[in-house]
């Protein structure tokens, strides 16, 4: 329990440290690993599952070599394919955004260090450090959150794109 109490001091010294961007950086991170978490888990347990009803519907048919059985091949894996794509494009667009809404942080914080400076002039440079510092801290933050989105982003991608085709492979036409 200390340990948590201590890991909180050092998330809230963190936002403080780096400024309110940062709970949007946070928000942005924790929904986009919400995101990915979850659409792992449909890969693993719940798409197997519809792409077995899909593959036993077409075992079933007698037909599968009219064109009227091909639309209909067609048809199971396109509304698979966009089973599988969703959220993909919502996923992709948080990783994106993580450094620009950490860029937002430094612009916001390189505001507030000019502002200081016009009001208490340039001859403290601790002062402007200590601004300057804070400012680009929400940057990182963004960058360090979409390099980890980047990479589990991608690995997500490969599964949609081999479970697609896999189940296109599963469904033999002639």
């Amino acid at each position: 329990m200390i340990y948590l109490i201590e890991l909180w001091e050092s998330v809230r010294e963190f936002i403080a440290t780096g400024g309110g961007v940062l709970y949007f950086v946070a928000m942005a991170v924790f929904l986009m690993w919400i995101l990915m978490i979850e659409k792992f888990w449909f890969l693993s347990a719940t798409y197997p599952k519809i792409k077995r009803e899909v593959i036993a519907k077409w075992d079933a048919r007698t037909d599968t070599t009219s064109w009227y059985a091909h639309r209909i091949r067609d048809t199971w894996i396109s509304e698979t394919t966009e089973v599988l794509d969703a959220r993909m494009i919502t996923i992709k667009t948080l990783v994106a955004m993580c450094p620009l809404i950490g860029l937002l942080g430094t612009v916001t914080g390189m505001i507030a260090v000019f502002e200081i400076m016009a009001v208490q002039g340039t001859g403290n440079p601790r002062l402007m450090a200590s601004g300057i510092s804070m400012a680009t801290i929400p940057t990182m933050a963004g960058m360090v959150a979409a390099l980890s989105g980047v990479f589990f982003s991608s690995r997500l991608d490969a599964k949609v794109k081999m479970a697609k085709a896999k189940l296109v492979d599963s469904l033999p036409h002639h």
